[in-house]
């Protein structure tokens, strides 16, 4: 059966114009089949036939409809005109006078207004096309009554209908209907997202606006994908519908897949895919025969169109694109993300790590980068010795050297013992530099500080009679058993603390007496000039004073004196306390010598609340996390792969580093440590999965271009061409951050600033060094995160992108300048080196923000060596090495597998 979309006569089914009107019958005026209902009884009409009843609401012409033009309906609604009528019902436009807009009133016809079946379908129409909201579907907005006649309000299209234009012009210019075509794909994506069926997806049905936009329309016969069942399947146009529909199995979003196709198929070519006299013809060309090659009809059409709407249209469902967003990203340029986006939908971690380029960079370009950051890196290592501290300190002797002049010191003091354990270390006198940056006018003369003393690097030493198990976190990744001066406390009888400066000259000294002695025994006269000796002073030019610092060592005696440090005016205390005539306290104080054991002095009232609201902030955002992580878990929203992995790696991140920086003993304590070591590393993997849990599936929502490489790095993807190229361009951001810090700190030494303090882990050896290096990789990622989600929550919430980068940078540069005793100058870099950091994540994401963080972090803390036979040298080689080499991994695979020279073009230009 099949009826005029125009005037809705009766039509046999093989005629080409409609009886009644005269308008041509289109391949949508086959039937709409509504098996699931008892077909609405309709009496033919003819032109000339008359209406039984004066025109009312239940009378009317075919002209004009059952409403005349300025019937005002439910008070709020003015009829314009009557814009289709058909086997469904009448659509008139009209004035929404409450509103002020145009909108589409749709009325069922008057026989299914007594059928109570047909009015809850009408309903159904509206519930389900209100779960889809989508600028390519007709938006409806409510269901009325008035005089008895049911009808909803939905959005008025102002253009005209799909099959209209193709029987008007054929078919569609190429690139127009390819535009068609992803607006259709992402319509009909959002209606599946919401589990919502056409159903009944063909050109009459789909809408074009005076922009030429796309809307689909007539969601009359959708349903929800677990709710259409038995005979249900079968509704729909004949025309329209996939074999297995029309075959009454079942109906499945592949389904309207196969309507799309048919669809696509008329708008390239202007023919309908199969044409069939009747029904049965129809069912059997869908699933015997294959419809002929759309470039048999348009020679010029591109292959991927043609691909793809064959693809549409195979009879087995499962051989079908899996997706309208599957249709989209195959057509010709598609961009899943795009289509995604378009549709609605939150892209897939698949579909964003299958988006994008999959081809390398072109070998000159790559060639060039690696140049240039290995020029960058050549500078940067320059400028960096010309900055550095360690350089003006003349490190002449080894960290091995200097322990042993430790223990050479102790045993001259008595201390005989073999120890059971001792531990290392290198740290500078801070508060010396502060004091002399503050106080030496007009400006500190800092190659005079760092050649003499009060030296401003010293090395620290302690032995204990037992292991040596520090019990306190140091750091942010929270690495246990990293023993420290005093950590653990320096409470047991015969654990010795001693400081040497580098050139091996004694700066303190502390031992822990007997707290029980073997016998008694009498006072003896302390010979403090082996004590002064070891620090490198003279006794006779000091003058005694009285002691004022006491040491956790019990004494009998003590002792102080006062004088200059030796080559300079800066006054001089000496400090000194014995126990039965062996020292067991000597320290070396100056005027900004500063008491670590006695109360600070108490902060004040804004600084407690910048405390607690820091606290609280962070306990909220952690509470706040951990709720979206759990919504996110339970709606199948986060890339739980993804996050796992990541977790998996922070995991083993920290265990190397606790095996890197602890303080193993071949003890129980070690079992303890590890035990601490597992859980910290759970807690600093889980945290990273929160994070990552909480906050991804938004990056994939609103920013998924950003996190391309991410997702194939995540997914395992490491020798992809686009992770290659980002790691090359992180390195080389990275680079140039570190030239934009070193010539910052060369401005910076000529107004009095002090040189770079370097990492004195690169100074203790291999094992240091290596857990140096291995710290940068976790808190590289962490920051990276950290900079990518504010500026992502910056970007949603402000709305405007130049907006969010302005407010970023603006925050990142006044969290690093404030306090600065130089803003003039660290200003401008600041912002320099974060408005970088927006444009790598905008244009390039987040691996190149992670590599840049990286890279800059491990090199502008490295203290590297103009000297190669330099002790300490090697640890600065294997960081730039380390640097090179993963620059050197980026650069390789960001080929794709081109060669990087051509002999055919090179033979080329010697012709």
């Amino acid at each position: 059966m099949a009826f005029c979309s125009s005037c809705g006569t009766d039509l046999p089914i093989a005629v080409r114009f409609c009886s009644t009107c005269g308008k041509p019958v289109g391949s949508d005026d086959i039937a709409t089949l509504e098996f699931a209902t008892a077909a609405i009884t309709r009496e033919p009409r003819t032109a000339n036939s008359t209406p039984s009843r004066p025109p009312s609401s239940s009378g009317f012409s075919l002209n004009e409809g059952r409403f005349l033009p300025g019937r005002l309906l439910a008070g709020r609604y003015r009829i314009i005109a009557l814009l289709g009528k058909g086997g469904m019902g009448e659509v008139y436009r009209a004035d929404d006078l409450t509103l002020g807009q145009p909108v589409a009133l749709k009325f069922l016809p008057e026989e299914a207004t007594r059928d109570e079946s047909l009015l809850e379908r009408f309903r159904n129409e509206v519930r389900i096309a209100r779960r889809v909201s989508h600028p390519n579907v007709c938006r409806v907005y409510d269901v009325g009554e008035v005089d008895g006649h049911s009808f909803f309000t939905m959005e008025y299209v102002d253009g005209e209908d799909l099959a209209s234009l193709l029987r008007r012009i054929g078919r569609l210019p190429q690139d127009k209907a390819t535009d068609i075509a992803r607006q259709l794909c992402a319509g009909l994506a959002a209606a599946h997202a919401k589990g919502v069926l056409h159903r009944d997806l063909k050109p009459a049905n789909i809408m074009l606006d005076g922009r030429g936009q796309v809307v689909m329309t007539d969601f009359g016969l959708a349903g929800l994908t677990d709710q259409i069942k038995g005979a249900d399947v079968r509704s729909g146009t004949p025309a329209y519908m996939a074999p297995e529909q029309l075959a009454g199995k079942e109906v499945t979003a592949q389904s309207d897949i196969y309507a799309l196709g048919l669809v696509l198929y008329e708008i390239f070519t202007g023919k309908r895919a199969f044409t069939a006299e009747t029904l049965a013809e129809l069912i059997r060309s869908g699933t015997q025969t294959t419809p002929s090659r759309p470039s048999s009809v348009v020679k010029d059409l591109d292959p991927a169109v043609e691909r793809v709407i064959l693809r549409c249209l195979e009879p087995e469902p499962a051989r079908r694109p899996a997706s309208a967003l599957s249709v989209a990203a195959a057509l010709p340029g598609g961009d899943p993300l795009a289509a995604a986006l378009a549709a609605g939908e939150t892209p897939s971690p698949q579909m964003v790590a299958a988006a994008g380029e999959t081809a390398g960079l072109k070998p000159r370009i790559a060639l060039i980068c690696f140049a240039a950051l290995l020029l960058g890196l050549a500078a940067g290592v320059y400028l960096s010795i010309r900055n550095s501290a360690i350089e003006q300190l003349g490190l002449d002797q080894a960290p091995e050297v200097l322990r042993q002049k430790a223990r050479d010191v102790i045993g001259s003091f008595g201390y005989t013992e073999r120890p059971v354990d001792s531990a290392m270390d290198f740290d500078y006198d801070t508060d010396f530099v502060n004091y002399a940056e503050k106080n030496d006018k007009p400006h500190p003369n800092w190659n005079q500080i760092f050649a003499n003393q009060p030296p401003v690097l010293y090395f620290s030493y302690r032995q204990s009679p037992q292991y040596l198990v520090a019990s306190d976190f140091h750091d942010l990744l929270l690495t246990p058993g990293v023993v420290q001066k005093n950590d653990p406390p320096t409470t047991l009888s015969g654990m010795i603390n001693l400081a040497l400066d580098p050139r091996g000259r004694l700066l303190y000294f502390q031992a822990i007496p007997p707290e029980k002695d073997s016998e008694s025994a009498t006072s003896k006269v302390v010979d403090w000039n082996p004590v002064f000796t070891a620090a490198g002073l003279d006794l006779s030019k000091f003058q005694p004073a009285p002691p004022i610092w006491n040491s956790l060592a019990s004494s009998d005696t003590r002792a102080a004196w006062t004088g200059l440090w030796p080559g300079n005016s800066r006054p001089l205390r000496v400090e000194a306390a014995a126990y039965h005539a062996r020292p067991v306290f000597f320290a070396l104080v100056g005027e900004w010598t500063q008491p670590p054991r006695m109360k600070p002095p108490e902060a004040s009232v804004s600084k407690k609340i910048v405390t607690v609201a820091g606290v609280l902030l962070l306990i909220s955002m952690m509470a706040f996390g951990v709720f979206l992580a759990r919504l996110n878990h339970r709606r199948g929203r986060g890339d739980r792969a993804g996050a796992f992995r990541l977790a998996c790696f922070m995991f083993a991140v920290e265990m190397v580093l606790w095996l890197c920086r602890s303080h193993l003993v071949p003890g129980v304590e070690t079992f303890g440590l590890f035990v601490i070591a597992v859980s910290t590393a759970l807690f600093i993997s889980g945290l990273t999965w929160i994070l990552y849990l909480a906050l991804e599936p938004y990056v994939r929502r609103y920013w998924p271009q950003s996190i391309i490489s991410w997702s194939r790095l995540v997914s395992g993807q490491l020798r992809d061409p686009l992770v290659g190229r980002d790691i090359l361009f992180g390195v080389m951001l990275g680079t140039t951050w570190l030239l934009i810090f070193k010539i910052t700190h060369i401005v910076l030494l000529r107004h009095g600033s002090p040189p770079s303090l370097l990492q004195t882990d690169y100074l203790l050896g291999v094992r240091w060094t290596l857990s140096a290096w291995v710290f940068q990789v976790p808190t590289s990622i962490l920051a990276a995160l950290e900079f990518f989600f504010l500026l992502l929550g910056l970007k949603i919430s402000l709305r405007r992108d130049w907006l969010a980068a302005i407010v970023f940078v603006a925050i990142f540069t006044a969290l690093k300048t404030s306090g600065s005793a130089y803003p003039a100058i660290e200003l401008p870099a600041e912002i320099l080196v974060y408005a970088i950091a927006v444009l790598i994540v905008v244009r390039f994401g987040l691996i190149p923000l992670a590599c840049a963080i990286f890279t800059v972090d491990l090199l502008v803390n490295v203290p590297f060596a103009a000297d190669f036979s330099a002790w300490y040298a090697n640890s600065a080689i294997f960081v730039l090495l380390s640097v090179v080499a993963l620059a050197a991994w980026g650069f390789y695979h960001s080929l794709g597998g081109a060669p990087l020279w051509n002999p055919d073009a090179h033979e080329r230009l010697k012709v």
